[in-house]
């Protein structure tokens, strides 16, 4: 039986461009035939575990997503002493595990070709046996000695992971998060912008030195995230405390943790202002549905919180409920606060 942890959050952000597609405009998407802004999850969620909510809330327990591991060990074991081509070679043998490694004719060939989360104990054992192999023992790197069925790294453990050479040690997320998306119709706006050259003469001409174009955009977004809690103790070996503290962290950087998208022109550093938090057996479902109608309304946040609410309560009418408890937080009514829905999601790990 899982048990699940579901967070609904309202969260306005003014003008700015938070997460881009390629040519460099705000994500959207068109729902319900109206043209919204997106925030994908994957921008999400690397907000949240390089945050700073993270690295206070999980601290060690934290992996690393990277190709640079065979760099590390190279580095690592070059100041040990090892001559450069000895260094490299054990970097390569041990980083394979881990990943596809770049041709040695490669510019970075300690590097591998795909990016590996890596959890703290399995970055201890690669360098450990690279040690090892330095000293002359006879020691043959194998994915049983450098991997882990289960994490000690919480983010791991909540976002998954995938190695394709040794799925035996794959991860499952337990965390799933949507794409974010806003409540109503929204128009992506032209910032045209200069740069003047401070040291340009009154006898030159007026011109500025750089001209250019940034889109942006503005609205309330509607963010639903889903916490298998059974997987996510599962996955970290059964360790209730640190799944807990897994569960509050979430809750905490999804309220208050932005995209780092353009935020040195833009400053959108908000908070959600309305956070429904959720815990049962029942299977999860989004409340995305209340917006398949864009809100139309002057006051953008009441609409949409009163929509959200409603088409929940529509929903429980239809299929029962699909919470055993819930809370919620919801500044413009004061009602709730940030610290009891923390609480609240790491209690839910209690019931897995």
């Amino acid at each position: 039986m899982s048990n699940f942890l579901q967070l609904h959050l309202l969260t306005f952000y003014p003008p700015s461009n938070l997460n881009r597609d390629d040519t460099g405009q705000p994500k959207t998407a068109t729902v319900g035939g109206a043209p919204r802004l997106r925030i994908s999850s994957q921008s999400l969620k690397r907000a949240w575990r390089t945050s700073s909510v993270f690295a206070d809330r999980l601290g060690k327990h934290r992996g690393q997503r990277t190709q640079r591991l065979g760099e590390v060990i190279e580095h690592h074991l070059r100041e040990r002493g090892a001559t450069p081509d000895r260094a490299l070679a054990i970097a390569r043998d041990i980083a394979q595990h881990f990943g596809k490694v770049k041709p040695e004719k490669d510019k970075a060939p300690a590097r591998t070709e795909q990016l590996a989360f890596i959890g703290p104990e399995e970055r201890a054992a690669a360098l450990a046996m690279a040690e090892r192999m330095a000293e002359g023992e006879a020691v043959t790197p194998a994915a049983e000695h450098l991997l882990r069925h289960s994490d000690t790294a919480a983010d791991i453990a909540m976002f998954g992971r995938m190695l394709a050479d040794n799925p035996d040690y794959n991860r499952e997320a337990a965390v799933q998060v949507a794409h974010a998306i806003t409540t109503h119709r929204v128009t992506v706006e032209d910032d045209y912008y200069t740069a003047v050259d401070d040291l340009k003469t009154a006898e030159e001409d007026a011109g500025a030195g750089f001209v250019g174009e940034l889109g942006f955009g503005s609205g309330i977004f509607y963010l639903y995230a889903c916490v298998d809690t059974s997987l996510l103790v599962r996955n970290l070996g059964g360790d209730l405390a640190l799944a807990a503290d897994a569960c509050g962290a979430l809750a905490e950087a999804a309220a208050t943790v932005a995209p780092k998208g353009k935020q040195p022109s833009f400053a959108a550093r908000s908070r959600a202002h309305y956070v429904l938090a959720e815990r049962g057996e029942a299977q999860p479902r989004t409340l995305a549905g209340a917006f398949i109608r864009p809100v139309d309304d002057r006051d953008l946040a009441a609409a949409s919180t009163a929509k959200l609410e409603d088409w929940r309560a529509k929903l429980d009418e239809a299929y029962g409920a699909a919470a055993d408890a819930s809370t919620i937080l919801n500044v413009e009514g004061r009602c709730g606060s940030l610290r009891d829905v923390i609480n609240f999601c790491r209690d839910a790990v209690g019931n897995a």
